[in-house]
């Protein structure tokens, strides 16, 4: 029911890609491109703006994100509060999901979903990526929502939700509104997450691409959690890579600050990790009511 035109939209401003929405929509680039310019058209508006090889948001392009995800959600819940007068769901769902996402993105979802489906019941368990792959390989979860990026054969995997990962340090740190050169990083105290974390995972790879060996940084501690790095952060001069979905609280009380690296940004998905084959009824509701 989502205008698709407003969906194609939706899809490039939640990506910051047009290639990675008409691989995700199923639809050519040029397709893309052309639905975009025929809503610029209508709003009389330059919705984007490109920088090198990325694309940003112009200031018509976040009002009208921000609308367009209002209307994607009162969409959504029309077509499943319709759906409930005319079906009955029971049972239950096991989730395993990576800290960050169990964390900072799940509940708001969960109690949603439970609003709507009060029969079916959930239980959500908690690990980093690894663990996730490994309970569901167990057949001990029905489904994962992870952060890492590895992938395995054994399972099918269908993205979930954008995300950005930032540097970040408490407010008064004197690099706080600075912008940094990557071959900086060698001279800052650095915290990272646990062995088998996605994100630190993550964090490596894009590193690695532009040349730098996390290995020879000053890891001056790995800790097992967002909220731990967090509050480490706010006591050291310390600096560490972090989900922007982790410090939204931190950022608005103004207690971290975002650290910008010149010519650098780390973007990624997470995503669902799925048994391989036709999903049970519950999963495929979950995954549709995530949409």
């Amino acid at each position: 029911m989502f205008d698709y035109r407003l969906k194609v939209f939706h899809t490039v401003a939640s990506r910051l890609s047009f290639t990675k929405a008409s691989e995700e929509l199923h639809i050519s680039q040029p397709a893309v491109t052309k639905h975009i310019k025929e809503i610029e058209i209508q709003v009389g508006s330059k919705l984007f703006d490109r920088k090198g090889t990325s694309i940003q948001l112009t200031r018509s392009g976040k009002i009208l994100y921000e609308y367009a995800e209002k209307i994607r959600n009162i969409y959504r819940d029309l077509e499943f509060e319709i759906g409930q007068i005319n079906q009955q769901h029971k049972g239950k769902l096991i989730i395993g999901a990576s800290t960050t996402v169990a964390q900072y993105i799940l509940p708001e979802i969960l109690a949603k979903f439970n609003s709507y489906y009060k029969d079916i019941k959930i239980e959500l368990l908690t690990g980093n990526t690894e663990t996730v792959s490994a309970l569901l390989k167990e057949e001990k979860v029905d489904l994962g929502i992870i952060e890492g990026e590895s992938q395995s054969s054994y399972f099918d995997y269908k993205t979930f939700k954008a995300d950005e990962i930032v540097l970040a340090a408490k407010s008064d740190h004197s690099l706080a509104h600075k912008t940094l050169q990557l071959k900086d990083m060698y001279d800052l105290d650095l915290i990272f997450r646990e062995p088998g974390s996605g994100t630190l995972e993550f964090i490596q790879n894009r590193l690695k691409e532009k040349g730098i060996n996390t290995n020879e940084l000053n890891t001056v501690m790995q800790l097992g959690s967002s909220e731990s790095i967090k509050n480490y952060l706010l006591h050291s001069d310390a600096m560490a890579f972090l989900s922007i979905n982790t410090i939204v609280s931190e950022l608005k009380n103004n207690s971290l600050a975002i650290v910008d690296i010149k010519n650098f940004s780390i973007e990624r998905d997470f995503h669902f990790i799925l048994p391989k084959g036709e999903q049970s009824e519950l999963i495929s509701l979950f995954l549709r009511f995530t949409e």
